[in-house]
């Protein structure tokens, strides 16, 4: 079988890009490519960003996969405690389904986008349960059969690897709310991949040592889980290309599928020609790895043009850079030299 579990089902339509007069536009495709080379490339996308037709021939031609920037966490999803609102999650499903786009459900369990309901309380550890159990059977179970792989929990694991974080379900519920939540996604949906999902756990560290040790603690007592997304958040020239080919292979002996889940590349100043061509080798980097991997099955990127990053909010507090440059296609939506850097290692891997 390809890398890809035989249960998710990749169905793809290649759609030539329509960018007009781009000088791409009659190459292969990224999804193209991909498809040759048994992965998923993909992308983050804010429900907004479907108003820019641009935006939407890019998503729909480039890109087989599509996580939801916001629009299934638990803030978004349930506002007030039993009142659920889909209208944002489902017009980017509608998109995905007519695009033949694989959804990777992101996330079910995000300390950073927690109800007030959920963070003021009380409840007591049953009432909070029964909460994370209504939460999780209701979103994953109304996506049942149609979205493929769950970031149950996202960041859940502290910094330096010492245990869990402190969020509300582990303040209402204890230390076991993460393996409930697996329980309960698969539960709700038995054939959906689960993923623990979270940053600088890419190579071998002190917070990665933490993830593997979970997992393995998972897997020996029965709970339910699949796969771990590193989220690849870089740092130009900082990509240890060994280090994560070596926490991919020992993830993958477990029995995980692991994927590049949130990756840019961001950098100081402004995006010249050089620091571009530098970004464009750390992607060609990026995407070595996972190819190399037997156990990387997808590679995704926190968004799809620049003028829509992340980055460039100016509330991180961690980094600042208003003109930050990190994907792979400019404000204008020209393709930059890291997609190029991608359609050349796709082509040399899949001609092997």
């Amino acid at each position: 079988m390809p890398k890809i579990f035989a249960r998710v089902m990749l169905f793809f339509i290649i759609l030539a890009p329509s960018l007009g007069a781009s000088a791409f536009e009659e190459a292969p495709t990224l999804r193209d490519l991909a498809e040759q080379n048994d992965i998923y490339i993909g992308a983050a996308v804010y429900v907004s960003h479907l108003n820019d037709p641009l935006f939407v021939d890019i998503l729909g031609s480039q890109f087989n996969m599509l996580t939801p920037e916001n629009e299934a966490k638990a803030c978004e999803l349930q506002p007030r405690l039993g009142q659920f609102d889909f209208r944002n999650f489902d017009t980017l499903m509608d998109f995905a389904e007519e695009h033949e786009m694989t959804v990777h459900g992101h996330t079910l369990l995000w300390h950073q986008c927690v109800p007030s309901w959920l963070a003021n309380g009380p409840f007591s550890r049953d009432e909070a349960i029964d909460a994370l159990r209504d939460h999780i059977m209701t979103v994953v179970g109304r996506y049942k059969g149609r979205i493929a792989i769950w970031d149950v929990a996202n960041e859940t694991i502290a910094d330096d690897g010492s245990g869990l974080r402190d969020t509300p379900w582990r303040q209402w519920i204890g230390d076991d709310y993460v393996e409930l939540a697996f329980q309960f996604a698969h539960e709700a949906d038995p054939d959906a991949l689960l993923f623990y999902n979270d940053y600088n756990i890419e190579s071998v560290n002190d917070k990665s040592d933490a993830v593997y040790a979970m997992v393995s603690d998972f897997l020996a007592r029965g709970i339910p889980i699949h796969g771990v997304g590193m989220q690849s958040h870089m740092i130009l020239g900082q990509i240890d290309p060994y280090g994560i080919a070596k926490n991919m292979q020992r993830l993958g002996e477990l029995g995980m599928q692991v994927q590049i889940t949130e990756l840019d590349v961001r950098f100081e100043g402004e995006p010249s020609d050089q620091i571009l061509r530098r970004q464009a080798s750390d992607y060609r980097r990026m995407m070595e790895t996972c190819l190399e991997s037997e156990y990387c099955t997808a590679f995704i990127t926190w968004g799809v043009s620049d003028r829509y990053t992340w980055l460039r909010g100016s509330n991180l507090g961690f980094f600042e850079n208003p003109v930050v440059a990190p994907l792979l296609f400019d404000d204008d939506y020209n393709p930059k030299p890291a997609y190029d850097a991608l359609v050349e290692v796709l082509t040399e891997y899949a001609g092997e």
